[in-house]
């Protein structure tokens, strides 16, 4: 544990001075006031080398789970994380080499002081939301993290259930009050007392006993409803009495698997809201636009995914007469471009009844902004867009939404007002949360903030993500992190905006809120090049012309001289997290790469007059001065077009046709819906060991994971398994059907919406019997929201 090893550290230090000054003084020189895990590492290592005697004491376990440090003239102080979300603090006086442990706030006021000195004054605003977790259920071992929904089923079930009849009680109460608009589902009024559930259950089950299985709801109405039954319960016999057996069990022997299997059955979900405010959210020709790119691709085929089970279990219930609407709330954008976006109400394609909702952001005059703005620029019209959109919801669904979505930052907290206003189930998905994006983005949020308003963004992260129900991560890194790296989530355990406020509690990965639910990629359009029947052969000729051709200019740039060489293939946005600039450069440096394959970039720009975006312009720069210095017009082809569905599916299968590779080179990468939607088409991917990709490949087997801080290493390994594949034909194919198998097992979008439903109708049942309100929270928040973040969207100061 942590506590012994900061006692052994500080009897280390004190018995071997001269050693542990060593490393000190050489954690000094390198003359930085922060530093990184992986230079406290190095210069580590760097001491060992001279003194091996190092290597296996406390100080050196010390060294191994510092994340980072922060130095002074006199005090260096060190970030200990031993394990996932368990963390220490302890500081050594240079001079005297005492070492103690120090709390949360005071190494974030030391780190303040380092970044802007006594500018921020002796008094700074601390955000600290444990005080109100502390009734709340909550999990003990990190490998339990994300897998929320399990854990409070077992907690709050035991606890519910302690009196029988009380736990009895509130399923009675909660099965009344169940209707779809004016619609009475599952039991009338005439059922008044948990005897007379009871009772009408054993008369149903003999009634439907002697019944074919397959009788339809409609012939049993008649007698079910005398019974004080209402329709709900299942479409046929069958299905009714099995609903019914699981309810009966429940109020017999409960357990937390036998409430799940019920809930699962009982119709909860009949309308969903899914918001998206920022980018260009449409259906075609937006992909590959500023701030436009997998998070659109991800909704819609969620979507779908959610339609068509929400469906599924309505017909399952008897209720196919009802019709399951899922709603995408995004903005509206007057001048679209040739895009959708200046459109109202757009159906969704692959859909009966789910639509995209766009409602116009305003300023504080009233009048609508025109233009697209960047994602970073959202804030000041959120919240008048939250109380537009619900009027426009309200309206469209005729009543209350049983589910809100938020995605991303500003989605998020969209939900979060709406959810508070409508009473409904509020769901998070970050996708990205851009704080581990940017290094010290929180200490020097004061230099980015003209460019990226980080002081609005991680504000409104953390008031949704303590005002969430429940919260979808696509996978455990993303929530916790690996033993090296930090989780997305977790960085938002503690940290500090110097000047602006300190936060020494600002989420628990803990919290059993958080669940992982991967994503897949759409089967009808990323399938293996293997699946002839399903080839969309006569898009080949444009791809060809596409991607071997000689045409350059605004949209292309690079004719491959050796077309027949195997491609590598890459397609992202230009900017700099997806590190497509940082992939040309390491292809540029290694010959024996460029002797194998030719290199194909899909993505941004090629004339940078073309983007309105200032960080994708400078990507586009860089790419076209690598392109010069390399010398790459002949084996690389960049083409800045944006392309559909039916055409990027068929693209991932032609690169597999001719034996090339998918390559995902981000620096982060919460998730990859591109690293899916390769595998899925039976392309052999190397991606980021950064993020999603290193849960969704297995090394080796399925794909490869690269370091995008080790290009060269990454180059060096395409081009090995490259000229494997040339000598040893089986080993692309054993690669690639791996990564097939992979994805058909864990990564599909039936998974994922049968998942999210059911969590939706497990948080929303503790919701509704529980103390899952969390009031004394949600006010704390209702008061950060109105004190922090509404000036500062406003653009003051606080």
């Amino acid at each position: 544990m942590i506590p012994n090893l900061v006692d052994r550290l500080r009897e280390y230090v004190q018995d071997e001075r001269t050693r542990a000054h060593r490393v000190f003084h050489a954690l000094v020189s390198l003359e930085r006031r922060f530093l990184l895990r992986n230079e406290i590492a190095d210069a580590f290592a760097a001491v060992v080398a001279a003194d091996g005697d190092l290597a296996d004491t406390p100080l050196a376990e010390a060294i191994a789970c510092a994340q980072e440090g922060a130095v002074n003239h006199a005090w260096l102080y060190l970030a200990l994380r031993r394990e996932v979300a368990r963390w220490r603090y302890v500081r050594i006086h240079l001079e005297t080499m005492t070492l103690e442990p120090v709390g949360t706030a005071d190494y974030l006021q030391f780190k303040e002081r380092l970044a802007i000195g006594s500018e921020g004054g002796e008094w700074t605003l601390e955000f600290d939301i444990e005080p109100f977790s502390r009734e709340m259920p909550r999990l003990k071992e990190s490998d339990s993290i994300g897998h929320g929904m399990r854990f409070l089923n077992r907690h709050l079930s035991s606890r519910m259930f302690a009196t029988l009849h009380g736990g009895a009680l509130s399923v009675l109460e909660f099965l009344r009050m169940h209707r779809c608009r004016d619609q009475q589902l599952l039991l009338s009024a005439g059922v008044a007392d948990l005897e007379s559930l009871r009772e009408a259950l054993r008369r149903a089950d003999v009634l439907l006993g002697r019944q074919a299985p397959d009788t339809p709801w409609e012939r049993l109405a008649p007698e079910l409803r005398a019974l004080g039954f209402e329709p709900g319960w299942g479409g046929d016999a069958r299905r009714v009495r099995e609903t019914m057996g699981l309810l009966r069990g429940l109020l017999e022997a409960p357990s937390p698997d036998g409430l799940e299997s019920f809930l699962a059955r009982i119709p909860m979900i009949f309308s969903v809201a899914i918001l998206s405010p920022h980018g260009w959210f449409g259906q075609s020709n937006v992909l590959g636009r500023p701030d436009t790119g997998g998070q659109v691709v991800y909704i819609l085929d969620q979507v779908r995914a959610l339609e068509q089970d929400m469906r599924r279990r309505l017909d399952e219930q008897g209720l196919s007469d009802m019709v399951p609407q899922v709603v995408v709330i995004t903005r509206l954008i007057p001048q679209a471009e040739g895009t959708t976006c200046d459109q109202r109400l757009e159906p969704i394609a692959g859909c009966r009844h789910a639509r995209i909702l766009r409602v116009p952001f305003r300023n504080a005059a009233g009048e609508v902004l025109p233009n697209w703005i960047s994602r970073f620029e959202v804030w000041p019209y959120l919240e008048q867009f939250a109380v537009s959109a619900e009027h426009e919801l309200l309206a469209e669904l005729d009543g209350r939404p049983d589910l809100l979505i938020g995605n991303y930052s500003d989605g998020n907290l969209v939900a979060t007002l709406m959810a508070q206003r409508l009473g409904v189930t509020q769901c998070n998905i970050a996708h990205a949360l851009e704080k581990t994006k940017y290094l010290y983005a929180d200490l020097y949020w004061r230099d980015l903030e003209p460019q990226y308003r980080f002081s609005c963004q991680f504000t409104a992260d953390l008031i949704a993500m303590n005002a969430a129900d429940f919260i979808i991560a696509s996978t455990y890194q993303e929530i916790a992190g690996t033993e090296d790296v930090l989780g997305q989530y977790e960085s938002y355990m503690a940290f500090t905006m110097p000047g602006l406020y300190r936060v020494v509690q600002g989420t628990d990965i803990f919290d059993p809120k958080f669940n992982i639910v991967s994503p897949g990629a759409d089967p009808e359009v990323y399938f293996p090049a293997g699946d002839d029947g399903r080839r969309l052969r006569h898009l080949q000729p444009a791809i060809e012309t596409m991607v071997l051709g000689d045409a350059v200019g605004a949209d292309a740039r690079g004719v491959l001289q050796e077309p027949d060489k195997p491609l590598l293939f890459t397609m992202a946005r230009l900017d700099r997290i997806k590190n497509i600039t940082g992939l040309v450069e390491w292809y540029g440096a290694c010959p024996e790469l460029r002797r194998e394959a030719n290199l194909l970039v899909v993505g941004g720009h090629v004339d940078p007059e073309r983007s309105g975006d200032h960080e994708e312009m400078g990507q586009i720069q860089a790419m076209h001065e690598l392109m010069d210095r390399h010398g790459l017009d002949g084996q690389v082809r960049w083409l800045g077009v944006h392309l559909d569905k039916a055409l990027a599916g068929e693209l991932y299968r032609w690169v597999a046709d001719r034996r090339g590779a998918f390559v995902q080179p981000a620096l982060f990468e919460a998730f990859g819906l591109t690293v899916i939607e390769a595998m899925s088409s039976g392309l052999p991917t190397f991606a980021t060991c950064f993020g999603g990709p290193l849960e969704i490949i297995e090394h080796g087997v399925s794909g490869f994971h690269i370091d995008p801080n080790h290009g060269d290493h990454a180059a060096a390994a395409m081009a090995a398994f490259l000229r494997r594949c040339r000598e040893e034909p089986g080993h692309w194919d054993a690669v690639a059907t791996g990564a097939v198998a992979r994805v058909e097992q864990r990564y599909t979008w039936r998974l994922y919406a049968e998942r999210m439903l059911t969590l939706a109708r497990v948080y929303g049942f503790w919701k509704y019997v529980s103390n899952l309100e969390r009031t004394g929270t949600r006010r704390y928040l209702e008061m950060f929201y109105g004190l922090q973040f509404r000036p500062l969207a406003a653009g003051r100061e606080v």
